[in-house]
This record gives C-alpha cells, structure tokens and sequence, in this order.
C-alpha cells in the first residue's frame, strides 16, 4: 500500500513540474518514485523516507545544474538559434494595420499576429517591421530602421 501511494506522489509531482519552467520539482518525483521501489520491496517507512530524501536531494544537487546549463537561450551559448528564438530579430511586412492591440505580418511566408512594443506606435500595410521578441503567437514589433542584417 505505501507503494502505491509514493507512486501516486510521484506521478502527481511529475504532473505539476509540467505546470512550471524550474525543473525542480521533477526530481522530488524521481524520489517519490525510488521510495515506491524501496517500499515495494518491503522496507521500513524510515528507509523509504530517507530514499526520498537522498535520491531527491542527489538529482537536484548533480542533475539540475546540468540541465539547466544547457536549457539557456542559444543567444546566451552561442548557438544557433532555433524555433521561437530564430524569430526574434527576424524581418516582417505589415498586412494589417499592427498597434497595441492588434495587427498582422508576414515572417518568411508565415502570417503572425502582432503588437508594437511601444503601445503608441502604430504601422500601416507595407511597412516592414523587425520583431523584438514573441510572446506566445504574437510577435512584438518595432520599425525595421536597421539594414538587412
């Protein structure tokens, strides 16, 4: 039975690591489930309790430092961007009107929504705009006074 409910633990923690951007609660879940092992295997609650403890605390202490060193931005590392990040910094045409509220672009054939990073700006159909950053599907837009670079 203790088991049982170390692995509903364990499942329940991995469950809300997919709520977060930490990566730190997964490994409590790792621990939860090596404790379900130990139990399963018939020992002691204190021994199960100690294995929590133990495997949670090793993972965070040696396994999240790696990854975390490698979940920074390729513009941190590098590296070259990809997905969201190789957006960032890309070129767009305005095709509908684009102020703080609404508005849309084209990105390399792609239509996005938009918003001006500066809420009193707006672009008119035909400007080209650069994108500052994306928060979720929308890109945030600035004039493209800069060359092609």
């Amino acid at each position: 039975m203790e088991a049982v409910l170390w692995i509903v633990l364990g499942i329940a923690l991995a469950i809300a690591e997919a709520f977060t951007a930490t990566f730190l609660i997964i490994f409590f879940a790792a621990g939860a489930l090596a404790a379900a092992g130990v139990a399963a295997l018939g020992a002691p609650l204190l021994v199960q309790v100690i294995t929590f403890a133990l495997v949670s605390g090793v993972s965070v202490g040696a396994l999240r430092p790696i990854i975390m060193r490698h979940a920074k931005p390729a513009s941190e590392t590098g590296e070259t961007p990809f997905g969201v990040e190789a957006i960032e910094g890309s070129h767009g045409l305005v095709l509908e009107e684009v102020d703080a509220d609404r508005g849309m672009i084209k990105l390399d054939g792609e239509l996005w929504q938009a918003r001006s990073f500066d809420g009193n700006e707006k672009y008119l159909p035909g400007e080209r705009v650069r994108v500052i950053k994306v928060k979720g599907a929308t890109a945030i837009v600035w004039r493209d006074d800069l060359p092609n670079i």
